[in-house]
């Protein structure tokens, strides 16, 4: 099926790329244990390529590589040694160092300029594409307008939901002052989501009544999706490869309902509801439609979603013909706990306890090492993880 507009999902590990797939992404971006801006994500081997392909063939999902950290002298040999392996594994390269693009360019890997490179103007886009660029993901800084003038020169990806760096675009140094834990390499620590006392050299304190004052909340599109989509931009990237399948599975989800159709004031409503469940610092509109305002960072320094998940225990065996799971506990379990199961075949799987057996006993509730089995929807597989949605 051809679709007007690509839903671009994060995958950090399996059970995301997984969760991604099954929720609807037209493609996933995904990065090596090696040159990933997000160094903490579990993140793949160029082993993995070839069960990536597996998994994101048969549905016609595309795959893209992030090579978009900084590069330096000593590791051209081994960023050489990656793009030649990759090449036929991967639909397209993420990069902007000059080095990485030279090397797709050598071993005729299709490229795209990551949002790194800052790209804010027509001419810097007629450059890239110049020199063989087949996509730019632009700089975030960017309204809707300047946006649909660059879309007419180039393909354009562009950020629609997930967390925003105080750097906006990137290239934020702080956490290498701090920790030398740099951004630029993947390695960031988030220092900027911390309160903070302004202090001056006298040692003056001044109060003030947000003390995240580098926290930005996340972006959120999907109020005005409709004027995204008349933007010029051909790709709707979901930021998260730090986050979790289940965060994947709803934002993909709710995306995908709101680029295949225009969303009533009710829906928009209710999938607002449904991201606010899950992790985020709170939703912005970014530059997308006016320049940010106090408003627009984070209250808290940690997650404002209304639910969290809390680990129960992991699955040992699957019946198939009774559509059962045996799983193991480390946590209590009773019915009607709402559960959410994760693994990196079986993605996620979404379900409420309805009943409870042990030892072929119904219970209404087990304990921590108990071995129970519970019905289940659809396939899972030994050790998928089991968690309880709870309400923060």
């Amino acid at each position: 099926m051809n679709k007007k507009y690509e839903l671009l999902a994060p995958a950090g590990d399996f059970s995301m790329l997984a969760a991604a797939v099954n929720a609807g992404a037209d493609a996933v971006y995904f990065g090596l244990k090696e040159f990933s801006m997000r160094a903490k994500a579990g993140n793949f081997t160029i082993k993995d390529l070839d069960e990536i392909a597996q998994i994101c063939k048969p549905k016609g999902v595309k795959r893209y590589l992030t090579l978009n950290t900084i590069i330096y002298n000593s590791e051209l040999k081994t960023i050489e040694k990656i793009i030649q392996k990759i090449k036929g594994k991967v639909d397209a390269v993420i990069c902007w160092d000059f080095a990485v693009i030279q090397l797709c360019r050598k071993y005729q890997i299709p490229f795209f300029i990551s949002t790194q490179a800052s790209v804010s103007n027509i001419e810097s886009a007629k450059f890239y594409k110049s020199i063989g660029a087949k996509r730019i993901i632009l700089a975030r800084e960017l309204n809707l307008k300047q946006i649909k003038e660059i879309s007419k020169i180039i393909d354009i990806e562009t950020f629609c939901h997930g967390a925003m760096c105080v750097a906006v675009s990137g290239r934020c140094f702080t956490s290498q002052f701090l920790f030398n834990k740099s951004a630029n390499r993947g390695e960031c620590l988030h220092p900027c989501r911390r309160s903070y006392i302004i202090k001056d050299e006298e040692g003056n304190e001044l109060k003030i009544e947000n003390s995240r004052v580098l926290s930005a909340k996340d972006l959120c599109t999907l109020p005005f999706i409709e004027k995204m989509k008349k933007a010029g931009i051909k790709s709707f990237k979901i930021e998260g490869r730090n986050r979790d399948a289940r965060y994947v599975d709803a934002v993909v989800r709710i995306y995908r309902k709101a680029l295949d159709k225009k969303l009533s004031k009710k829906e928009i409503s209710e999938s607002m509801k449904e991201l606010e469940k899950i992790y985020n610092k709170g939703y912005s509109s970014g530059f997308f439609l006016k320049m940010p305002t106090a408003d627009d960072f984070a209250k808290i320094e940690h997650s404002a979603s209304q639910e969290k998940k809390h680990f129960v225990g992991k699955i040992i065996h699957y019946f198939d013909n009774v559509k059962v799971a045996a799983i193991r506990l480390v946590s209590e379990l009773k019915v009607g706990d709402e559960i959410i199961i994760i693994g990196k075949t079986t993605g996620i799987v979404k379900t409420k306890v309805s009943s409870i057996e042990k030892n072929r006993k119904k219970i209404s509730s087990a304990k921590k090492g108990n071995e129970i089995g519970i019905k289940v929807p659809s396939i899972v597989r030994n050790n998928d993880e089991v968690y309880v949605i709870k309400k923060r």
